[in-house]
């Protein structure tokens, strides 16, 4: 059954859980709560007849999700590997349907060439893998402007929520840091969903029966 208002009032309430476990620090509930973001917004494209590239950018993010649950420089690589399929997969999609202006492009390379310059020296190991994602975060949040002004904000909010890890995994800790990624994250989530949701699903070519 088709029902894509149930679909993002259930994303909402996961993320609402999801942002109370982490400023309470409750491991079960961000255990049962995180997971579930990604999915209710994979059901609420889908409810919508959106079986595309951004669905397949939600279910990396589910992966990513669930991994770095777990501790360690591991699963955070392995995370971060599943978000750089998102990346890729929204910046193909975007690019599918419209092209950022030379401004925009000219901004975001010059923030992410900035915000590098200003994380290199604290991120010892983690450089390569940082650059490397960032420059598909950006070049992602840079062709969402091409798409709408929704999908332009959600792939800026994405940018900033992903900053704030970066900044962590360089020793720059904020107070309530966590909450702040968790919320610019679902934020992002439910902006690149809703936005795409809003317009028509891409035609798939029927084949004509045979003679």
């Amino acid at each position: 059954m088709r029902r894509p208002g149930f679909a993002l009032a259930a994303f909402g309430v996961a993320a609402a859980v999801e942002l109370v476990a982490v400023a309470a620090d409750v491991s079960v509930l961000q255990w049962i709560a995180k997971p579930l973001l990604a999915p209710l917004l994979i059901w609420y494209l889908m409810s919508r007849g959106h079986r595309d590239g951004t669905a397949i950018a939600l279910g990396f993010a589910t992966a990513g999700d669930i991994i770095l649950l777990f501790p360690g420089r591991l699963a955070f690589l392995v995370g971060m590997a599943c978000f750089l399929g998102t990346q890729v997969s929204l910046l193909a999609t975007f690019l599918r349907q419209g092209r950022p202006r030379a401004v925009a492009v000219l901004a975001y390379a010059v923030l992410w060439a900035g915000l590098n310059a200003v994380l290199w020296p604290d991120l010892g190991a983690l450089r390569a893998p940082i650059l490397g994602y960032s420059l598909a975060l950006a070049a992602m949040a840079c062709a969402a402007t091409g798409v709408s002004a929704r999908i332009g904000l959600g792939g800026a909010v994405f940018l900033v929520s992903d900053l704030l890890i970066g900044a962590g995994a360089a020793g720059l800790d904020l107070p309530g840091r966590d909450v702040v990624v968790m919320a610019t994250y679902a934020a992002a989530l439910a902006l690149i969903a809703t936005g795409w949701a809003s317009r028509a699903p891409s035609a798939v070519p029927v084949p004509e029966p045979a003679a």
